[in-house]
């Protein structure tokens, strides 16, 4: 394995200076992304993992070195990465995302450069300054795509993960030359296990698997997922189109389908649908599909989004406007607003504990 570079909000740390802990850490990031880069180079042969809590109650799992390096190759073979590239580390390097590629750079030798998470980590780069890799989530793509898009093209390869990506941001990569491809995976699965190229000649609309990875359905139409470095099969909630044993197309989530009048309706389709609608009335921010009891219909399909509430005109324009565009069994009986949903440490929505917020 090459020796990376390693610098870290600006300031260079040796290998040596990382073994020995000879370093002085001045912030939370700073601290999580150097003790895990210490663990790593002293050689440590396991890790534990927690996972993000977006669909249950958070859990730890552990990991071998051999497995997050059996990992590494693997992403590093499916996007041409090499020794000597640099990789911008902007996610938080308390979870999986941003370990992995504290480990990726390691196991494939890239020079690893680390600034604070925030909204658009790439202001905090020098606008000559080449980045080779890098991971994202959509809140930062979106806000890069807002304020100085030509940004990316400074970048030859970006993921996105943690959540899917907007329609309307995946029209906009189409004017950028920099690869970006959305991800499948969890800490399950030591991150991504899947890509999905969203701009350019190969644009897709489903996930190709990393090489040694492949997939089947099971009873309830959910992925599964085999490779090499776990020892058993991974048993997925996500609904999906098995297109080929290395190809697939995601739906949704099983544990969000929503049974209403003895119908199945999948929550993530209609927020696909509703997208764009949504910001013909200014509504940009976030929002999701919910199942919620109701006596006549088992469940009801309700909207909620993140926004100050629409005047009553501009609601009943959108209610008539979102007839015309869903089923009968889609549309929202219910629209609700709120200011702030609540989130997972991770940033992810917990849409569990943003419905509780409603009175009962």
């Amino acid at each position: 394995m090459s020796r990376s570079s390693i610098v870290i909000n600006g300031k260079s740390f040796t290998h040596d200076q990382i073994i020995t802990n000879s370093f002085d850490a001045a912030t939370a990031f700073e601290s999580t992304t150097l003790s895990f880069c210490h663990q790593w180079l002293s050689g440590r042969e396991h890790f534990t993992l927690q996972t993000s809590g977006s669909t249950g109650a958070p859990k730890e799992i552990t990991f071998s070195r051999e497995q997050m390096i059996a990992s590494a190759k693997m992403t590093q073979a499916a996007l041409h990465l090499k020794a000597g590239d640099n990789a911008l580390i902007c996610l938080d390097t308390k979870y999986i995302a941003g370990q992995m590629m504290l480990v990726r750079s390691f196991v494939i030798g890239m020079n690893i450069i680390a600034v604070e998470p925030s909204a658009n980590p790439l202001d905090k780069i020098k606008e000559e300054q080449k980045i080779d890799f890098t991971a994202l989530v959509p809140y930062q793509l979106q806000n890069i795509l807002s304020n100085n898009q030509l940004q990316l093209n400074n970048i030859r390869v970006a993921i996105i993960g943690g959540a899917p990506v907007d329609p309307s941001l995946q029209k906009q990569l189409q004017e950028i030359t920099c690869n970006v491809y959305a991800t499948y995976g969890m800490t399950e699965t030591l991150s991504h296990v899947g890509l999905m190229k969203l701009n350019g000649a190969a644009l897709e609309n489903y996930f190709t698997v990393l090489p040694g990875v492949t997939v089947e359905k099971d009873g309830r139409g959910c992925l599964v997922i085999h490779t090499a470095f776990l020892e058993e099969a991974v048993v997925t909630n996500d609904l999906v189109e098995i297109i080929n044993p290395d190809q697939f197309k995601w739906l949704g989530r099983w544990d969000n389908v929503i049974n209403t009048g003895g119908v199945k309706v999948i929550p993530e389709k209609i927020e696909n649908q509703l997208n764009d609608l949504l910001k013909t009335y200014g509504i940009t921010g976030r929002y999701f599909v919910f199942g919620l009891p109701d006596t006549q219909l088992g469940q009801k399909v309700c909207l909620v989004i993140e926004n100050t509430p629409l005047k009553s005109n501009m609601l009943r324009g959108l209610q008539t406007e979102i007839k015309s565009t869903l089923s009968k069994y889609e549309v929202p009986k219910e629209i609700k607003f709120l200011e702030r949903f609540e989130e997972t440490e991770t940033g992810k929505v917990n849409r569990l504990k943003t419905i509780n917020l409603f009175p009962a």
